[in-house]
Parts: structure tokens; C-alpha cells; sequence
């Protein structure tokens, strides 16, 4: 089996139903004759770059940007910002965002996307993530830019 079959079998999955966990996705690929581990499925998602938003019917689902969707994408990634962002302030030169447990990556995406000439540089952890501006003042128009999309 192909990775690349793997992964397409994978959107196509997490396109057709809410899939919230690494083991749900596994069982998912297990029953459509895909033998996988936790672990495989677990570098495949970060390989397709899956973060999770609200669902209708689970609290949480994988999903997937399209990057060909020029149009789309930051609607998107503000939607994925807007949904994963707990709280955001300053300290010094450096914006903090706290986020849901693992989605301080999909922030950082998200963040690094609005291509913000005062940001300089994101670091991510699991459920912090720190921006690096080039000034105090920088990074209080950061703050103030960053809760504007998360109202």
C-alpha cells in the first residue's frame, strides 16, 4: 500500500463522516481494508497538515484545507483560528496564544498565513503558541489584530 493511496483514502474519509480521534480514523482504515497503526495515522496527519474544528454530530473532526482553493483559504484558516484560539496577549515583544489542547500547530498555520510584516517569527507547542514581533508596540497591534478576528 501506498502512502500517497493511504492518504487520499484518509480525506476522503474524513470528507464523508466526523472522525474526532486518531482511533476512529484508524478503525475508519481498517474497515476500508487499510491495515494501520496509531502511529502511522498519526505522522499522516501531520504530514496532511489535519487540524479539527467544531462538528454537527462530535465535539470535534478532522479536516483538511484545500490548497488549491485560493479563494477559500483564509476564510478557512481564520475560521480554524477563530475555533482554536482560547486567548491571546502580550509580554515584551512576544504575542501568546493560548489554544484548545493541540491545536497551537493549526494557530501557528494560520498565523503565518496572515504573512503580518510585525511578526518575525511563531513558535508552537501543544496548546501555546509564541509569535515573536519586532517591537512591545508591535505586538500590542498584533494582539489587538488577532482579537479582532477571534470576536
Amino acid at each position: 500500500m501506498l502512502r500517497e493511496e493511504r492518504q487520499a483514502k484518509i480525506l476522503e474519509i474524513i470528507a464523508k463522516q466526523e472522525i474526532e480521534t486518531q482511533e476512529e480514523l484508524c478503525n475508519a482504515l481498517n474497515q476500508a481494508n487499510y491495515s494501520v497503526t496509531q502511529a502511522t495515522v498519526s505522522r499522516d496527519i501531520k504530514s496532511l497538515h489535519l487540524f479539527k474544528i467544531k462538528g454537527t454530530q462530535k465535539r470535534y473532526r478532522y479536516s483538511h484545507l484545500q490548497q488549491t482553493d485560493d479563494v477559500a483559504l483564509p476564510g478557512k484558516l481564520r475560521r480554524l483560528f477563530k475555533e482554536s484560539v482560547l486567548s491571546i496577549c502580550s509580554a515584551g515583544n512576544l504575542v501568546v496564544i493560548k489554544t484548545l489542547s493541540g491545536s497551537a500547530s493549526n494557530a501557528g498555520l494560520a498565523l503565518d498565513k496572515l504573512n503580518y510584516s510585525e511578526v518575525v517569527g511563531t513558535v508552537a507547542g501543544d496548546d501555546t503558541l509564541f509569535s515573536a514581533c519586532e517591537s512591545a508596540e508591535a505586538a500590542l497591534m498584533i494582539v489587538e489584530k488577532l482579537n479582532e478576528i477571534i470576536k
